[in-house]
């Protein structure tokens, strides 16, 4: 699975990402939306060789995982993850080193992920979860031509905090409708 825009290159992860991986999945300024803390060295190696098959939607909760590669260098991921493959739906994500926000890479790489998901594996709505707090994540939905659906307060413990939880979502039909 290889999916090239027209600045990044989309991949699988693979050995030898390692250092590049690390240098954004193990900043905590990075993690502070993330489920997950930091990665630490102990930590990649097993992250990219859990992720590096995940390249397909053939069953309920598969995923697809792919490296954003610019000039040799993973700079960040994006994902689509399948719930349950009768509803047709996806939940799209993303995440980037800092030092390569505000230059449009993760609505890029999002974008491509949406076509895969949309026009090639044939699904009905693609939506993301977000901390509305994420202003960035949250432009970068809008410029996907993604609608917020909801806004859901204090929905869940995250991090030892109460959070709030946004949702965004975009049907085929105005995937289709954007594209003429």
């Amino acid at each position: 699975m290889r999916l090239i825009t027209d600045r990044l290159l989309l991949r699988p992860l693979r050995p030898g990402d390692e250092a590049d991986v690390l240098a954004y999945r193990g900043r905590a300024d990075v993690s502070r939306y993330l489920e997950s803390e930091p990665m630490t060295p102990g930590d990649v190696e097993g992250f990219i060789a859990e992720r590096a098959t995940a390249t397909s939607l053939d069953k309920d909760g598969d995923r697809i995982l792919l490296a954003a590669e610019l000039d040799g260098h993973v700079i960040g991921d994006v994902r689509l993850r399948a719930g349950r493959l009768e509803d047709a739906q996806g939940e799209l994500g993303w995440v980037f080193h800092p030092g390569h926000h505000g230059r449009g890479y993760a609505t890029e790489a999002a974008r491509a992920l949406m076509r895969l998901g949309f026009e090639d594996l044939g699904l009905h709505r693609v939506w993301a979860q977000l901390d509305p707090r994420n202003k960035a994540s949250a432009r970068v939905c809008e410029r996907l031509g993604m609608r917020q659906e909801a806004l859901l307060i204090e929905e869940s413990r995250f991090k030892g905090e109460w959070g709030d939880l946004a949702i965004y979502a975009l049907l085929a039909r105005e995937w289709t409708s954007t594209r003429k």
